[in-house]
Protein backbone atom coordinates (compact mmCIF):
# COMPACT_ATOMS: atom_id res chain seq x y z
CA UNK A 1 0.00 0.00 0.00
CA UNK A 2 1.23 3.18 -1.01
CA UNK A 3 1.81 5.87 2.08
CA UNK A 4 0.44 9.34 1.83
CA UNK A 5 4.03 10.24 2.33
CA UNK A 6 4.59 8.62 -1.01
CA UNK A 7 2.02 10.46 -2.59
CA UNK A 8 3.05 14.04 -1.77
CA UNK A 9 6.59 13.59 -2.61
CA UNK A 10 5.06 12.28 -6.02
CA UNK A 11 2.79 15.24 -6.10
CA UNK A 12 5.83 17.75 -4.93
CA UNK A 13 7.96 16.35 -7.67
CA UNK A 14 5.43 16.81 -10.41
CA UNK A 15 4.62 20.39 -9.08
CA UNK A 16 8.56 20.86 -8.84
CA UNK A 17 8.81 19.80 -12.76
CA UNK A 18 5.90 21.48 -14.56
CA UNK A 19 6.78 25.15 -12.66
CA UNK A 20 10.92 24.34 -14.03
CA UNK A 21 9.51 24.01 -17.44
CA UNK A 22 7.40 26.79 -17.36
CA UNK A 23 9.81 28.91 -15.81
CA UNK A 24 11.95 28.33 -19.11
CA UNK A 25 9.48 29.46 -21.42
CA UNK A 26 7.22 31.62 -19.74
CA UNK A 27 7.65 34.89 -21.70
CA UNK A 28 5.85 37.65 -22.05
CA UNK A 29 5.89 38.86 -17.92
CA UNK A 30 3.30 38.74 -15.73
CA UNK A 31 -0.20 38.66 -17.41
CA UNK A 32 1.63 36.10 -19.54
CA UNK A 33 2.49 33.96 -16.95
CA UNK A 34 -1.25 34.02 -15.55
CA UNK A 35 -2.30 32.89 -19.17
CA UNK A 36 -0.07 30.00 -19.19
CA UNK A 37 -0.90 28.74 -15.70
CA UNK A 38 -4.19 28.81 -16.88
CA UNK A 39 -3.58 26.35 -19.65
CA UNK A 40 -1.35 24.04 -18.26
CA UNK A 41 -3.10 23.68 -14.31
CA UNK A 42 -6.95 24.43 -15.46
CA UNK A 43 -7.22 23.50 -18.94
CA UNK A 44 -4.83 20.45 -19.96
CA UNK A 45 -4.32 19.24 -16.28
CA UNK A 46 -7.23 20.07 -14.21
CA UNK A 47 -5.48 20.72 -11.03
CA UNK A 48 -8.65 23.09 -9.85
CA UNK A 49 -11.62 25.10 -11.18
CA UNK A 50 -11.58 28.36 -13.56
CA UNK A 51 -13.72 30.00 -10.85
CA UNK A 52 -10.46 28.64 -7.66
CA UNK A 53 -8.08 29.70 -10.67
CA UNK A 54 -10.01 33.46 -11.18
CA UNK A 55 -10.12 33.66 -7.07
CA UNK A 56 -6.45 33.06 -6.74
CA UNK A 57 -5.55 35.63 -9.63
CA UNK A 58 -7.15 37.72 -8.10
CA UNK A 59 -5.62 37.90 -4.92
CA UNK A 60 -2.35 38.29 -6.44
CA UNK A 61 -3.78 42.03 -8.00
CA UNK A 62 -4.49 43.18 -4.62
CA UNK A 63 -1.60 42.06 -2.35
CA UNK A 64 2.16 43.39 -2.82
CA UNK A 65 4.72 41.33 -4.52
CA UNK A 66 5.33 39.57 -7.88
CA UNK A 67 1.75 38.32 -9.25
CA UNK A 68 2.55 35.58 -11.32
CA UNK A 69 4.74 34.73 -8.99
CA UNK A 70 1.69 34.55 -6.04
CA UNK A 71 -0.25 33.13 -8.44
CA UNK A 72 2.24 30.15 -8.34
CA UNK A 73 2.82 29.98 -5.48
CA UNK A 74 -1.09 29.72 -4.65
CA UNK A 75 -1.41 26.69 -7.11
CA UNK A 76 1.20 25.14 -5.46
CA UNK A 77 -0.42 25.69 -1.76
CA UNK A 78 -3.49 24.53 -2.96
CA UNK A 79 -2.20 21.36 -4.68
CA UNK A 80 0.37 20.07 -2.13
CA UNK A 81 0.26 22.54 0.55
CA UNK A 82 3.41 24.50 1.87
CA UNK A 83 6.15 22.09 0.32
CA UNK A 84 3.76 22.50 -3.18
CA UNK A 85 4.34 26.09 -2.64
CA UNK A 86 7.74 25.83 -2.18
CA UNK A 87 8.34 23.50 -5.29
CA UNK A 88 6.54 25.35 -7.17
CA UNK A 89 8.37 28.93 -6.48
CA UNK A 90 11.98 26.96 -6.58
CA UNK A 91 10.59 25.69 -10.52
CA UNK A 92 9.18 28.54 -12.00
CA UNK A 93 12.04 31.15 -10.45
CA UNK A 94 15.16 28.71 -10.87
CA UNK A 95 15.31 29.40 -14.68
CA UNK A 96 15.49 33.30 -14.45
CA UNK A 97 17.74 33.01 -11.53
CA UNK A 98 20.22 31.45 -12.92
CA UNK A 99 20.24 33.67 -16.17
CA UNK A 100 20.45 36.83 -14.39
CA UNK A 101 23.05 35.52 -11.90
CA UNK A 102 25.36 34.86 -15.31
CA UNK A 103 24.49 38.30 -16.36
CA UNK A 104 25.74 39.91 -13.56
CA UNK A 105 28.75 37.80 -13.11
CA UNK A 106 30.18 37.21 -17.21
CA UNK A 107 28.94 41.07 -18.26
CA UNK A 108 30.63 43.72 -16.55
CA UNK A 109 28.05 46.94 -17.71
CA UNK A 110 31.11 49.16 -15.93
CA UNK A 111 34.04 47.42 -18.47
CA UNK A 112 32.69 50.22 -21.32
CA UNK A 113 32.82 47.63 -24.38
CA UNK A 114 32.46 49.03 -27.48
CA UNK A 115 29.25 46.36 -28.50
CA UNK A 116 27.93 46.09 -24.74
CA UNK A 117 27.70 50.09 -24.44
CA UNK A 118 25.62 49.70 -28.11
CA UNK A 119 23.60 46.59 -26.81
CA UNK A 120 22.85 48.62 -23.35
CA UNK A 121 21.49 51.37 -25.42
CA UNK A 122 18.79 49.26 -27.37
CA UNK A 123 17.97 47.54 -24.23
CA UNK A 124 17.93 50.77 -22.34
CA UNK A 125 14.91 52.23 -25.26
CA UNK A 126 13.05 48.80 -24.63
CA UNK A 127 12.62 49.74 -21.15
CA UNK A 128 11.50 52.90 -21.69
CA UNK A 129 8.55 51.17 -24.12
CA UNK A 130 7.81 48.24 -21.29
CA UNK A 131 7.39 51.00 -18.66
CA UNK A 132 5.31 53.26 -20.93
CA UNK A 133 2.84 50.59 -22.00
CA UNK A 134 2.72 49.21 -18.14
CA UNK A 135 2.07 52.96 -17.43
CA UNK A 136 -1.20 52.54 -20.10
CA UNK A 137 -2.22 48.87 -18.60
CA UNK A 138 -2.00 49.91 -15.16
CA UNK A 139 -3.88 53.34 -15.51
CA UNK A 140 -7.20 52.03 -17.78
CA UNK A 141 -7.40 49.42 -15.02
CA UNK A 142 -6.72 51.85 -11.40
CA UNK A 143 -7.59 55.28 -12.59
CA UNK A 144 -11.45 55.44 -14.07
CA UNK A 145 -11.93 57.40 -11.85
CA UNK A 146 -10.94 61.24 -12.09
CA UNK A 147 -10.05 61.42 -8.25
CA UNK A 148 -7.87 58.03 -8.87
CA UNK A 149 -6.81 60.03 -11.65
CA UNK A 150 -5.61 62.87 -9.35
CA UNK A 151 -3.74 60.33 -7.12
CA UNK A 152 -1.46 59.08 -9.79
CA UNK A 153 -1.00 62.63 -10.92
CA UNK A 154 -0.44 64.08 -7.47
CA UNK A 155 1.99 61.15 -6.80
CA UNK A 156 3.49 61.39 -9.91
CA UNK A 157 4.72 65.29 -9.41
CA UNK A 158 5.91 64.96 -5.49
CA UNK A 159 7.68 62.01 -6.81
CA UNK A 160 10.06 64.10 -9.74
CA UNK A 161 10.16 66.94 -7.33
CA UNK A 162 11.03 65.20 -4.40
CA UNK A 163 13.18 61.71 -4.35
CA UNK A 164 14.17 59.40 -2.24
CA UNK A 165 13.06 56.05 -0.83
CA UNK A 166 11.61 57.31 2.22
CA UNK A 167 9.55 59.81 0.16
CA UNK A 168 7.95 56.97 -1.94
CA UNK A 169 6.87 55.35 1.22
CA UNK A 170 5.17 58.57 2.21
CA UNK A 171 2.99 59.08 -0.84
CA UNK A 172 1.83 55.32 -0.35
CA UNK A 173 1.18 55.43 3.00
CA UNK A 174 -0.61 58.97 2.51
CA UNK A 175 -2.73 57.38 -0.85
CA UNK A 176 -3.80 54.07 1.98
CA UNK A 177 -5.01 56.75 4.20
CA UNK A 178 -7.19 58.82 1.23
CA UNK A 179 -8.59 55.35 -0.01
CA UNK A 180 -9.28 54.11 3.76
CA UNK A 181 -11.47 57.79 4.07
CA UNK A 182 -13.12 58.31 0.67
CA UNK A 183 -13.70 54.27 0.27
CA UNK A 184 -15.07 54.49 -3.24
CA UNK A 185 -18.21 52.82 -3.45
CA UNK A 186 -17.95 52.28 -7.21
CA UNK A 187 -15.03 50.13 -6.67
CA UNK A 188 -16.24 47.94 -4.16
CA UNK A 189 -17.98 45.11 -5.13
CA UNK A 190 -18.59 42.96 -1.82
CA UNK A 191 -18.25 39.24 -2.33
CA UNK A 192 -19.56 35.62 -0.79
CA UNK A 193 -17.46 35.22 2.75
CA UNK A 194 -16.38 31.54 2.85
CA UNK A 195 -17.65 29.57 5.69
CA UNK A 196 -15.42 28.54 8.32
CA UNK A 197 -12.42 30.89 6.60
CA UNK A 198 -9.76 32.12 8.61
CA UNK A 199 -6.49 33.90 8.66
CA UNK A 200 -3.56 32.03 9.00
CA UNK A 201 -1.86 34.52 11.66
CA UNK A 202 1.56 33.16 11.84
CA UNK A 203 2.82 34.72 8.33
CA UNK A 204 1.04 37.85 8.77
CA UNK A 205 2.41 38.72 12.06
CA UNK A 206 6.23 37.63 10.67
CA UNK A 207 5.21 39.87 7.55
CA UNK A 208 4.97 42.98 9.57
CA UNK A 209 7.26 42.06 12.14
CA UNK A 210 10.61 41.55 9.38
CA UNK A 211 9.52 44.59 7.72
CA UNK A 212 9.62 46.19 10.89
CA UNK A 213 13.07 44.71 11.83
CA UNK A 214 14.26 45.38 8.09
CA UNK A 215 13.86 49.36 8.90
CA UNK A 216 17.08 49.03 11.09
CA UNK A 217 19.42 47.39 8.74
CA UNK A 218 20.74 49.98 6.18
CA UNK A 219 24.45 48.69 5.76
CA UNK A 220 24.77 49.17 1.69
CA UNK A 221 26.94 45.83 0.69
CA UNK A 222 26.21 44.03 3.94
CA UNK A 223 23.93 41.09 3.67
CA UNK A 224 21.15 42.00 6.13
CA UNK A 225 21.55 45.52 4.31
CA UNK A 226 21.07 43.55 0.97
CA UNK A 227 18.21 41.34 2.97
CA UNK A 228 16.75 44.42 4.49
CA UNK A 229 16.01 46.59 1.13
CA UNK A 230 15.12 43.91 -0.96
CA UNK A 231 12.42 43.28 1.84
CA UNK A 232 11.12 46.46 1.74
CA UNK A 233 11.21 46.19 -2.06
CA UNK A 234 9.00 43.25 -2.32
CA UNK A 235 6.43 44.55 0.39
CA UNK A 236 5.77 47.74 -1.46
CA UNK A 237 5.33 46.36 -5.18
CA UNK A 238 1.68 47.21 -6.25
CA UNK A 239 0.47 46.78 -9.25
CA UNK A 240 2.80 44.07 -11.53
CA UNK A 241 6.43 43.92 -11.13
CA UNK A 242 7.35 46.63 -12.97
CA UNK A 243 6.55 48.71 -10.37
CA UNK A 244 10.23 47.21 -9.16
CA UNK A 245 12.14 49.78 -11.19
CA UNK A 246 11.31 53.24 -8.84
CA UNK A 247 11.87 51.40 -5.67
CA UNK A 248 14.84 49.98 -6.74
CA UNK A 249 16.43 53.20 -8.35
CA UNK A 250 15.82 54.67 -5.04
CA UNK A 251 17.02 51.91 -3.09
CA UNK A 252 20.19 50.77 -4.33
CA UNK A 253 21.21 54.04 -5.89
CA UNK A 254 24.69 53.76 -3.52
CA UNK A 255 25.28 50.77 -4.94
CA UNK A 256 24.24 50.72 -8.79
CA UNK A 257 24.60 53.08 -11.53
CA UNK A 258 21.86 53.98 -13.54
CA UNK A 259 23.61 51.74 -16.06
CA UNK A 260 23.42 48.78 -14.44
CA UNK A 261 19.97 49.38 -13.32
CA UNK A 262 18.37 49.74 -16.45
CA UNK A 263 20.49 47.34 -18.03
CA UNK A 264 19.25 44.48 -15.61
CA UNK A 265 15.79 45.77 -15.37
CA UNK A 266 15.41 45.59 -19.27
CA UNK A 267 17.42 41.56 -19.01
CA UNK A 268 14.67 40.77 -16.48
CA UNK A 269 12.16 41.77 -19.11
CA UNK A 270 13.60 39.66 -21.75
CA UNK A 271 14.36 36.74 -19.83
CA UNK A 272 11.47 33.96 -19.08
CA UNK A 273 10.20 34.14 -15.43
CA UNK A 274 9.55 36.48 -13.38
CA UNK A 275 10.91 40.06 -13.24
CA UNK A 276 11.55 39.92 -9.81
CA UNK A 277 14.67 37.54 -10.61
CA UNK A 278 16.51 40.85 -11.22
CA UNK A 279 17.19 40.51 -7.25
CA UNK A 280 19.40 37.70 -8.92
CA UNK A 281 21.55 40.08 -10.53
CA UNK A 282 21.61 43.30 -8.18
CA UNK A 283 22.50 40.31 -4.96
CA UNK A 284 25.66 38.93 -6.93
CA UNK A 285 26.79 42.67 -7.91
CA UNK A 286 26.40 44.42 -4.55
CA UNK A 287 28.22 41.14 -2.84
CA UNK A 288 30.89 40.43 -5.53
CA UNK A 289 32.84 38.51 -3.02
CA UNK A 290 30.20 35.93 -3.00
CA UNK A 291 28.17 36.92 -5.54
CA UNK A 292 26.04 33.44 -5.61
CA UNK A 293 25.51 34.04 -1.79
CA UNK A 294 24.52 37.89 -2.30
CA UNK A 295 21.89 36.50 -5.08
CA UNK A 296 20.17 34.09 -3.11
CA UNK A 297 20.15 36.47 -0.11
CA UNK A 298 18.03 38.85 -2.63
CA UNK A 299 15.99 36.69 -4.48
CA UNK A 300 14.44 35.18 -1.52
CA UNK A 301 14.56 38.49 0.59
CA UNK A 302 12.38 40.24 -2.30
CA UNK A 303 9.98 37.50 -2.69
CA UNK A 304 9.46 36.34 0.84
CA UNK A 305 7.34 38.67 1.82
CA UNK A 306 4.55 38.64 -0.78
CA UNK A 307 4.38 34.79 -0.17
CA UNK A 308 3.59 35.54 3.69
CA UNK A 309 0.96 37.39 2.79
CA UNK A 310 -0.26 34.67 0.28
CA UNK A 311 0.22 32.35 2.81
CA UNK A 312 -2.11 34.19 5.03
CA UNK A 313 -4.66 34.97 3.07
CA UNK A 314 -4.97 32.34 0.91
CA UNK A 315 -8.61 31.36 1.91
CA UNK A 316 -9.84 34.54 3.33
CA UNK A 317 -9.23 36.96 0.91
CA UNK A 318 -12.75 37.19 -0.23
CA UNK A 319 -14.02 38.62 3.46
CA UNK A 320 -11.21 40.35 3.12
CA UNK A 321 -12.23 42.99 0.76
CA UNK A 322 -15.76 42.81 1.13
CA UNK A 323 -14.50 45.28 3.62
CA UNK A 324 -15.31 49.13 1.98
CA UNK A 325 -12.29 49.94 4.28
CA UNK A 326 -9.97 47.35 2.36
CA UNK A 327 -11.46 47.84 -1.40
CA UNK A 328 -11.06 51.84 -0.63
CA UNK A 329 -6.93 51.38 0.35
CA UNK A 330 -6.52 48.84 -2.19
CA UNK A 331 -8.17 51.37 -4.89
CA UNK A 332 -6.51 54.33 -3.86
CA UNK A 333 -3.04 52.47 -3.12
CA UNK A 334 -2.99 50.90 -6.69
CA UNK A 335 -3.54 54.71 -8.57
CA UNK A 336 -0.53 55.98 -6.88
CA UNK A 337 1.40 53.42 -7.97
CA UNK A 338 0.80 54.67 -11.82
CA UNK A 339 2.11 57.69 -10.44
CA UNK A 340 5.17 56.18 -9.06
CA UNK A 341 5.70 54.20 -12.20
CA UNK A 342 5.08 57.77 -14.27
CA UNK A 343 7.90 59.36 -12.24
CA UNK A 344 10.56 56.13 -12.53
CA UNK A 345 9.34 56.95 -16.93
CA UNK A 346 10.41 60.58 -16.47
CA UNK A 347 13.67 60.02 -14.24
CA UNK A 348 15.75 57.67 -15.15
CA UNK A 349 14.64 56.19 -18.46
CA UNK A 350 13.22 59.09 -20.17
CA UNK A 351 16.20 61.73 -18.60
CA UNK A 352 18.80 58.91 -19.42
CA UNK A 353 18.30 56.69 -22.00
CA UNK A 354 16.45 58.90 -24.76
CA UNK A 355 18.91 61.55 -26.06
CA UNK A 356 17.86 62.22 -29.60
CA UNK A 357 15.48 62.11 -32.40
CA UNK A 358 16.20 58.65 -33.55
CA UNK A 359 15.94 57.16 -29.82
CA UNK A 360 12.11 58.92 -29.75
CA UNK A 361 11.11 57.51 -33.04
CA UNK A 362 12.37 53.55 -32.02
CA UNK A 363 10.13 54.63 -28.70
CA UNK A 364 7.45 55.41 -30.37
CA UNK A 365 7.65 52.36 -33.02
CA UNK A 366 8.26 49.95 -29.94
CA UNK A 367 5.30 51.15 -28.37
CA UNK A 368 3.16 50.75 -31.38
CA UNK A 369 4.46 47.05 -32.11
CA UNK A 370 3.52 45.70 -28.40
CA UNK A 371 0.35 47.53 -28.10
CA UNK A 372 -1.52 47.24 -31.63
CA UNK A 373 0.68 45.07 -33.10
CA UNK A 374 0.71 42.73 -30.36
CA UNK A 375 4.12 41.94 -30.89
CA UNK A 376 5.86 39.45 -28.63
CA UNK A 377 8.20 40.95 -25.66
CA UNK A 378 10.97 38.49 -26.79
CA UNK A 379 10.80 39.50 -30.02
CA UNK A 380 11.40 43.50 -29.20
CA UNK A 381 13.82 42.13 -26.88
CA UNK A 382 15.67 40.82 -30.33
CA UNK A 383 15.03 43.64 -31.98
CA UNK A 384 16.15 46.50 -29.98
CA UNK A 385 19.49 44.19 -29.30
CA UNK A 386 19.73 44.32 -33.04
CA UNK A 387 19.24 47.84 -32.85
CA UNK A 388 22.43 48.41 -30.58
CA UNK A 389 24.53 45.65 -32.77
CA UNK A 390 23.72 48.35 -35.57
CA UNK A 391 24.71 51.11 -34.07
CA UNK A 392 27.95 49.80 -33.41
CA UNK A 393 28.90 48.07 -36.80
Amino acid sequence: MISKYTIQLKLITEIFWRFILLGCVSFGGPAAHIGYFHRTFVKKLAWLTPDTYGQLVSLSQILPGPGSSQVGFALGLHRAGLLGAVAAFIGFTLPSFLLMYCLAIYVDVATQASWLVNVMYGLKLLAVVIVFDAILNMSTSFCKALSAKGIALASAFTLILFSGYYVQLTVLVVAALIGLAARPVDQHRPAKKRLGAKVVWWPLLLFFAVFALSMLFATQGSYAGLAAVMYQNGSLVFGGGQVILPLLQQSTGEVLSHQELIFSYAAAQGVPGPIFSIASYIGATVIPSAPMHGALVATLAIFLPGFLLVLALHNTWQSIMSKPSIAGISWAVNASVVGLLAAALYDPLLTYAVQSLFDYVMVILGIASLRWAKVNVLVLLVGFILIGFLRWL
